[in-house]
C-alpha cells in the first residue's frame, strides 16, 4: 500500500472507529512512518536500531543474503509487510527449508493478525498505528511473501489485468518495465516491477517487487500463476480486499479502544461505514496512481478538521532534543518501543514453529523490552 491509504484512508478509518482528530492524525502518522523509519533514518536521530521498520533500496542492496542476512531482511519485512497467514501451512513433496519460506506467504485473518491487533491494546496511539499498518498490508500484499524467493515471489510473462465488462471481466496483457525514472503507464498497463533474477535468494525477488506497485493500488484486478500455487491460476481483486482492509480496520480500532473487547478474524464493520459506502468504493475503484486527495478530502469533510500532510520530520526536534533517558516518552520514543514490541512478537512466533528464517530474539531482548533493563544502549542491537 502507498501513503493515500496508510495516512490518509488509516485517518478516515480511525476517526469513524472513535478516535478524536488529533488521535487520527498520529495514529495515521504512525502507520505511515512505518514505511520510512529505516536504519539510515534512526540513525541520523539516534534512535535505536532495532526499531527499523523498513529498508531503503541503498540499504538493500548493501544487505548479505548469507543466512544471517536473509533473517536481518525477513524481521522486518515479515514483521511490518508481509505478514504471514498461517504459520502452519502444509505443502507435500517439499523440502524443509522450501516449506518455511512457504509458511511465511502473507495473507489477511492469520493468527499473528489477531496477535498484531491484541498486542496493540491499552498502548500508546503510535503502536495502533503500527498495526493498522501490518493489518492493512494483509490484504495488499496477499500471496507474496517478505523474504527474498524466485520460487514464492516470482512472476513470468502469464500475467494479466482484468478490467469490468458486462457481467465478467476483460483481460489484457499486463508489458512490465524496468524504468524506475518514470511512473506506471495506467492507460496502457505498462508497469514497472523489479529486475528478473534468477537466484533464489537475491534482493529482486523480495516481496512483491516483481510485480511492481500492482499490490499497491487498490482500484486493479489482475491474475498470474504462482509457482508456490503449481502454476494454478490465481485471481486478485484488489477493489474488494481494501474494502475490506478499511473496515477491518475500523472493527479493529474499535476493539482497541473498548476495554474487554476481543477481536475476532474475519470480521468487518461494514454497518460504520454504510452513510459512506459509495464514496468510499469509488475511492478505491477510482484509477489513479495515488489516491492522496481524494481521501483526504474525505477525512477532512468526517471531521471537519483540516487534516495535515505527512511530513516526515515532524517529530524529530522532540525527540532529539529530549535527554536521552526521556526520549521513552516522545512521540517517536513510544513509536520505537512499539515497533520493537511487535517485531519480537512477529519473530518470536515464527520461531515457535521451528522456522528458523527470522532467527529468534537475542538473550535479555524481552527484559529490555518490557523495562527491567536499561535499553539506552542495548536497544541498538538486533533482536
Amino acid at each position: 500500500m502507498q501513503e493515500d491509504f496508510h495516512y490518509y484512508a488509516t485517518y478516515c478509518a480511525a476517526y469513524i472507529a472513535g478516535y478524536s482528530h488529533e488521535e487520527s492524525q498520529d495514529i495515521a502518522y504512525s502507520a505511515q512512518f512505518v514505511d520510512v523509519c529505516s536504519r539510515t533514518l534512526l540513525s541520523k536521530i539516534k534512535g535505536p536500531l532495532n526499531a527499523a521498520t523498513t529498508q531503503l533500496q541503498l540499504e538493500l542492496m548493501d544487505a548479505r543474503t548469507d543466512p544471517v542476512g536473509l533473517q536481518d531482511i525477513t524481521r522486518i519485512w515479515s514483521a511490518f509487510h508481509f505478514l504471514p497467514g498461517n504459520l502452519l501451512a502444509e505443502k507435500k513433496k517439499c523440502s524443509k527449508h522450501y516449506l518455511n519460506k512457504y509458511r511465511l506467504i502473507c495473507g489477511p485473518n492469520g493468527d499473528l493478525v489477531k496477535k498484531t491487533v491484541e498486542l496493540a491494546k491499552g498502548k500508546p496511539v503510535q503502536s495502533v498505528g503500527i498495526a493498522m499498518h501490518v493489518l492493512a498490508d494483509t490484504w495488499a500484499h496477499t500471496n507474496f511473501a517478505g523474504t527474498p524467493s524466485l520460487v514464492i515471489n516470482n512472476t513470468n510473462y502469464v500475467f494479466y489485468e482484468l478490467f469490468p465488462e458486462g457481467e465478467g471481466f476483460r483481460e489484457k496483457l499486463i508489458k512490465f518495465v524496468h524504468k524506475t525514472s518514470t511512473p506506471d503507464d495506467l492507460e496502457n498497463s505498462i508497469y514497472t516491477n523489479s529486475l528478473y533474477q534468477s537466484v533464489e535468494n537475491s534482493i529482486m525477488n523480495l516481496g512483491h517487487g516483481r510485480a511492481g506497485h500492482l499490490p499497491d493500488y487498490s482500484f486493479v484486478r489482475y491474475k498470474y500463476l504462482p509457482a508456490w500455487g503449481e502454476y494454478e491460476e490465481l485471481i486478485k481483486d484488489n477493489p474488494s480486499d481494501y474494502m475490506k482492509a478499511f473496515t477491518q480496520m475500523i472493527y479493529a480500532m474499535k476493539c482497541i479502544r473498548t476495554e474487554n473487547a476481543s477481536f475476532e478474524k474475519d470480521t468487518y464493520d461494514t454497518e460504520a461505514i454504510a452513510p459512506w459506502r459509495e464514496r468510499i468504493q469509488g475511492i478505491i475503484n477510482k484509477r489513479q496512481l495515488l489516491a492522496s486527495d481524494d481521501w483526504k478530502a474525505f477525512g477532512e469533510e468526517l471531521s471537519g478538521q483540516e487534516i495535515e500532510d505527512f511530513v516526515i520530520d515532524k517529530y524529530f526536534k522532540e525527540y532529539t532534543g529530549t535527554p536521552k533517558k526521556e526520549r521513552a516518552e516522545t512521540f517517536i520514543g513510544k513509536f520505537t518501543r512499539g515497533a520493537i514490541a511487535h517485531k519480537g512478537m512477529v519473530i518470536d512466533e515464527i520461531s515457535k514453529t521451528g522456522n528458523k528464517l527470522a532467527g529468534a530474539a537475542k538473550a535479555g531482548f524481552w527484559d529490555r523490552l518490557l523495562g527491567r533493563r536499561d535499553s539506552s544502549d542495548e536497544d541498538k542491537e538486533e533482536a
